[in-house]
């Protein structure tokens, strides 16, 4: 994370910092406080954490990433150079405030989904900020979510285009069947009869896309009950207010928003000199 947070700080900081330089004496020390200002599940707290000690101030953590946190808590506590602190600020806050966005959202979804559907899981997507993806899939980690996978690499996911380009559901499959005999296979689908053919030819998992809800539960059914092991994953169109519609009939249901447009949690830093 060494390089990363280098090259954060080289985007935030640019040069120098004119402003601390022309206003704060250089041998000046401060303490600051990183405070939470509304109720969330903390994340970000470690990367906060190696920002200020990239910068060489010291930092105690008052709380852990993946706790709860209340309006007002301390979450963190940093001193040292009062340019360094100041240096570190925008970037510290900004991995608290995404992070700990993304990380009480997942919780919620997951909280709320599980009271019908114990077993279900609720999964983030590709949809992420460039350069910043490793961040928000740990973040769905921290709140309770699955990942998924975090580039093309890792899994077989065949979708529209895969389907469009190949020619057919059937024939995606074949392809992939025989490129990847060790892998398991999922593929979107965006209707009843693509599902089956899915499913009568190997695939492993089935994406159930763009569906309504009742449309996604009668076809879950009638696919386990052609065979029980099938794995079942909504995805499309699914936000808070209509992702409980979906839980009883999915394993896995994938969420863009968890990642793509979650409200920031609001933080800031309190800094005196001493």
């Amino acid at each position: 994370m060494k390089s990363r947070l280098q090259d954060f700080l080289k985007e935030d900081i640019g040069s120098r910092d004119i402003t601390s330089e022309l206003v704060v004496p250089l041998q000046k020390t401060a303490r600051g406080r990183i405070i939470c200002k509304e109720k969330c599940v903390l994340a970000g707290i470690a990367e906060a954490t190696e920002v200020f000690k990239e910068l060489g101030a010291a930092t105690v953590r008052s709380r852990k990433d993946g706790t709860k946190a209340r309006k007002g808590t301390v979450v963190l506590e940093v001193g040292g150079s009062a340019r360094a602190i100041l240096a570190g600020e925008r970037l510290a806050l900004n991995f608290l405030m995404r992070m700990s966005g993304i990380a009480t959202l997942t919780d919620r979804m997951v909280a709320s989904c599980r009271k019908i559907n114990p077993k279900v899981k609720i999964a983030a997507t590709r949809k992420t900020t460039p350069g910043f993806r490793e961040f928000e899939k740990k973040a769905v980690l921290i709140g309770g979510g699955d990942p998924h996978r975090y580039a093309l690499d890792e899994a077989v996911l065949i979708k529209d285009n895969h389907i469009r380009i190949a020619g057919s559901v059937e024939e995606a499959l074949k392809r992939a069947r025989r490129g990847s005999f060790a892998q398991k296979l999922e593929i979107e689908v965006e209707n009843a009869r693509d599902a089956r053919i899915a499913l009568e030819n190997g695939a492993d998992i089935i994406m159930l896309d763009n569906f309504e809800p009742a449309d996604a539960r009668r076809i879950s059914k009638e696919l386990r009950e052609m065979r029980p092991n099938i794995l079942i994953e909504v995805s499309g169109g699914i936000k808070p207010d209509n992702v409980r519609k979906y839980a009883a009939g999915a394993d896995i249901i994938s969420m863009g928003c968890l990642t793509h447009s979650v409200k920031a949690i609001d933080f800031s830093l309190e800094l005196k000199e001493t």
